[in-house]
């Protein structure tokens, strides 16, 4: 498996790569690949979203220099920014994918790295995503699986200004919060040792067994 960090990355860019990458995957020329990285400020509007949860119009979002794009993943509205760490698995699910399980791998993955903080997180029963308490989000999923091949995956609230979710119905959940590490916490943690739980957590929830190792770039 490769982990590669990307940094800040416009959605665009990444979307973008993510399709490429998902070939290469599909023939076989790269390995599972885990994308980790933050977006500028986006509104994603999920395949069972509406633009009606996007409270601002088009004018009022270039005025915060906000970008909103429709995106073939599952799920809702949600906000990417600085702050938040994304991450894309480009992962081969083979011919009979049970996206079930995947969506709860990914979960427990960040159910785990969030206990390494010292956070207790759970999953909510009829809900995708990670939660604290059963109120309040910290971390966002929507993937999309095509020909057993993901794209698209998970974002956590790590120090992600929680301000910019008023603007939108978030996960198109009307009574339910978002939170983050930082509010958990009390404090910001460092994005670098996250990325570092996140690179360690994942293979554990998907690497195939064989040879030892993970390539980190």
């Amino acid at each position: 498996m490769i982990v590669r960090r990307l940094g800040l990355i416009p959605y665009r860019e990444a979307w973008e790569l993510q399709r490429r990458l998902a070939e290469q995957r599909r023939t076989g020329e790269i390995p599972d690949t885990l994308l980790l990285l933050q977006h500028p400020h986006t509104y994603t509007i999920g395949r069972s979203g509406s633009r009606d949860h996007v409270f601002l119009s088009d004018v009022q979002l270039a005025a915060r220099g906000i970008t909103c794009l429709e995106v073939d993943r599952g799920g809702d509205v949600t906000y990417h920014g600085p702050g938040q760490l994304v991450g894309y698995p480009i992962v081969d699910l083979g011919l009979k994918p049970d996206v079930g399980a995947y969506l709860r791998g990914l979960e427990g993955c960040l159910i785990d790295v969030l206990a390494g903080f010292g956070i207790s997180a759970a999953r909510l029963p009829g809900f995708t995503g990670v939660w604290i308490e059963g109120e309040r989000k910290i971390a966002a999923i929507g993937v999309k699986v095509a020909s057993g091949i993901t794209t698209h995956g998970f974002a956590l609230n790590v120090s992600t200004d929680l301000s910019l979710f008023t603007h939108i119905l978030p996960c198109g959940i009307r009574d339910k919060g978002v939170t983050s590490m930082a509010r958990e916490l009390g404090r910001a943690p460092d994005m670098a040792a996250v990325e570092d739980a996140v690179a360690a957590r994942f293979p554990e929830r998907f690497l195939v067994p064989g040879p030892p190792g993970v390539a980190v770039a």
